[in-house]
């Protein structure tokens, strides 16, 4: 297929193609996007296409999420030239419910034309979303691997305090985990809102999972747009999102938003940590630095990422699985270096472009530091 590196994900109403990429803690997403439903040969029935509809109430893929009974008898009766069916496409995803932790496709294209006539599950493309973000400690206070319980809730008790002096588009309101039932915890994951459960080796081996949830929690200002992490894996995570590429307008919310915060955090007479030779001092010392992060979500070659100076991670992050082949990439350098992938983001959209038009990509040489 032109695309060969994309990985169908789901989208809310199609499968479509995800990939998030972004560009000193810039994140976007990208959901590949074309509406039109091209008809091929058509298949004669003798029972309705509600008599044929599979049985999907216990599947985990993609294809039961989004087969409506209505998009079914919509393309039920479509084909290919090459007489590819529908039926045969998801055949697949019926006699193979998936795996109750793993979301997989479900479903399969039989030959090039599978994906013009099937193209509102297959192949859908739009900037979905954007994020900056960053980490800072509170100095005087311990890191999370070392802090006491004590420390903790008084890193809690300093930020939110002082979270509570935003106006306008930056206020919002703080949600602790420990008053979150499991669902609205869940929720919140799934949405990319709130960081994961403590699984990672990194967390629970290190000392930062201890107590949990005590003390931990997310701020967001009233559109989500503007988020503060507290007591993961550092005192607190700031971001900056949205829906849509306009990173520009991100990176400046970001800006304010970043500003207005430490302003605020010194009034109450703290501050960050903040080290003339290092930067800002974050837990992980890969983050030393300014701590921006370039974060992208999107299956790519190897060899690229290496060329390009960034490295992959699994989808949830470090220590986490790959799940439909999507993985987390972010820059691999941040300490002495730029903070911006903006260059290999670039290249690597348009390597995608090239490859839905048939053409060849080359890998790009190695990045020079």
């Amino acid at each position: 297929m032109a695309n060969n590196f994309a990985r169908i994900l789901s989208s809310k109403r199609n499968v479509g193609i995800l990939s998030l990429v972004g560009a000193g803690s810039l994140t976007a997403a990208f959901l590949l996007n074309r509406e039109h439903v091209t008809a091929g040969a058509q298949v004669r029935r003798v029972y309705p296409a509600s008599a044929e509809y599979p049985d999907l109430r216990k599947h985990n893929n993609c294809m039961a999420s989004h087969l409506t009974p209505a998009i079914y008898a919509k393309l039920v009766e479509k084909a290919t030239p090459n007489g590819y069916t529908l039926d045969q496409a998801i055949q697949t995803g019926v006699d193979n419910p998936g795996h109750p932790f793993i979301k997989t496709v479900g479903m399969v294209a039989g030959d090039e034309e599978s994906y013009e006539l099937k193209s509102g599950k297959f192949d859908d493309r739009y900037v979905l979303s954007s994020r900056v973000r960053t980490g800072r400690s509170i100095r005087g206070l311990s890191l999370p691997p070392a802090c006491t319980r004590a420390e903790r809730r008084e890193v809690e008790r300093v930020v939110v305090d002082a979270l509570a002096g935003l106006k306008g588009d930056l206020a919002g309101t703080y949600y602790s985990l420990t008053h979150m039932t499991d669902q609205e915890q869940q929720q919140l994951i799934d949405d990319h809102f709130l960081f994961d459960k403590p699984v990672s080796p990194l967390l629970t081996c290190s000392g930062m999972a201890r107590d949990w949830p005590d003390a931990r929690g997310i701020w967001h200002n009233n559109t989500k747009t503007f988020l503060i992490w507290i007591n993961e894996e550092d005192h607190t995570r700031v971001i900056s999102m949205e829906k849509g590429g306009n990173m520009k307008r991100v990176f400046d919310r970001f800006c304010t938003g970043l500003k207005e915060v430490e302003r605020l955090i010194q009034e109450k007479g703290w501050e960050f940590m903040w080290n003339e030779r290092l930067g800002y001092i974050l837990t992980c010392p890969s983050n030393l630095g300014t701590g921006l992060r370039a974060g992208v979500h999107d299956p790519r070659f190897t060899k690229i990422l290496d060329n390009l100076r960034l490295q992959k991670r699994g989808t949830g992050g470090v220590d986490t699985a790959a799940v439909g082949s999507t993985f987390d990439i972010s820059n691999l350098d941040r300490l002495g270096q730029s903070e911006t992938v903006v260059d290999g983001v670039n290249y690597l959209i348009d390597c995608e472009k090239k490859l839905e038009k048939g053409q060849d990509i080359k890998i790009p040489p190695p990045f020079k530091k």
